[in-house]
């Protein structure tokens, strides 16, 4: 072997057993260096606001808030873990391990589940508060939404190793050469988590949002009409509130960007692994983490005075936890 095929493998001195380097365009390029990076310094940043926020304001202490507080740790995750690990993985030679390239497989794939939960969470918490307001504060409170955040992410921790046995217990299966990072999935296992990670939480999300649409659009109806008669068959008592209608729009438009984001990333996998493709609707599938946080800044005031304090250094004055911010 000559110079310069050795300076085409990840590992010149291991010869033929080392993978070789592979060349990318430059719109790979520009996705590698410039954008997927510039999304995980701006998924992780503002992330930790929303966390900060939720966490110090006393007033955001509601069972909805904790939902998205449960989604920005998930997002802050792929930002910490799975965008480095796609940027790394897509310089063609993987340096870690092969114990090293599972974990961060198994990681990535929780925060991935943990998100969709999530989501169905927060969608269930608005069919609720929409459907069904004069018994929402009954049926959802803090201890039963912290109880439901603490087994979706344990559903996610238990569903992920079931899918990943075989990658977790022997972390070199599936390698062809070294300096290789794949994460090989059993027929069974993918099918599993094809339903359980996206055909049966797309579902449910549909369906819910669905009847809340339908639900919203007929109290909106009720709210801004005068008649006496209208006002008998919808009393003022069973009807959600007009904050509770604003955060279903606010909240909608999340779940829609996540489906937006969410769905070709699933759609390619199943019509097979095609590596240019994928490699794009990943980084739409990582963008989405990084637009939440813009969605509740444009839609909830309260995230923008909280954003504001945090950044100003206000949240390190006595007492501030208690602050006035909705």
């Amino acid at each position: 072997m000559d110079t310069e095929d050795q300076l085409d493998l990840c590992f010149p001195q291991l010869g033929n057993i080392s993978c070789r380097k592979t060349t990318s365009d430059w719109s790979q390029m520009f996705l590698f260096t410039v954008l997927l990076p510039t999304t995980c310094i701006l998924t992780v940043l503002l992330n930790l606001l929303v966390i900060i926020s939720i966490s110090h304001f006393r007033q955001l202490y509601t069972p909805t808030n904790f939902l998205l507080l449960s989604l920005a740790v998930s997002d802050i995750l792929v930002g910490l873990l799975g965008i480095p690990f796609v940027i790394t993985e897509s310089k063609s030679c993987w340096f870690l391990g092969d114990i090293a390239c599972s974990l961060i497989n198994y990681l990535a794939l929780i925060c991935q589940s943990a998100s969709v939960g999530n989501m169905v969470l927060i969608s269930a918490d608005r069919f609720v508060a929409i459907c069904d307001p004069l018994h929402y504060t009954v049926k959802v409170t803090v201890k039963k939404t912290q109880l439901c955040i603490c087994l979706c992410w344990s559903a996610s921790v238990i569903h992920c190793g079931i899918v990943l046995k075989d990658i977790l217990a022997h972390p070199e299966i599936g390698k062809t050469c070294l300096g290789e990072c794949v994460c090989p999935i059993d027929i069974i296992g993918g099918i599993l988590d094809i339903i359980v990670n996206f055909l049966l939480p797309l579902g449910v999300i549909v369906i819910l949002y669905t009847r809340v649409f339908v639900v919203a659009v007929s109290q909106a109806i009720a709210m801004r009409s005068h008649n006496k008669c209208v006002e008998l068959q919808h009393p003022a008592p069973f009807r959600a509130k007009k904050s509770e209608l604003k955060a279903a729009k606010t909240l909608g438009i999340v779940v829609l960007v996540f489906l937006i984001c969410f769905c070709p990333y699933n759609i390619v996998s199943l019509m097979g692994y095609h590596e240019n493709v994928m490699k794009y609707v990943s980084y739409l599938y990582g963008l989405n983490v990084c637009v939440n946080p813009l969605i509740y800044a444009m839609f909830y005031p309260c995230f923008r005075r909280a954003f504001g304090n945090i950044v100003t250094l206000r949240i390190l004055q006595p007492g501030s936890c208690d602050a006035n911010i909705l």
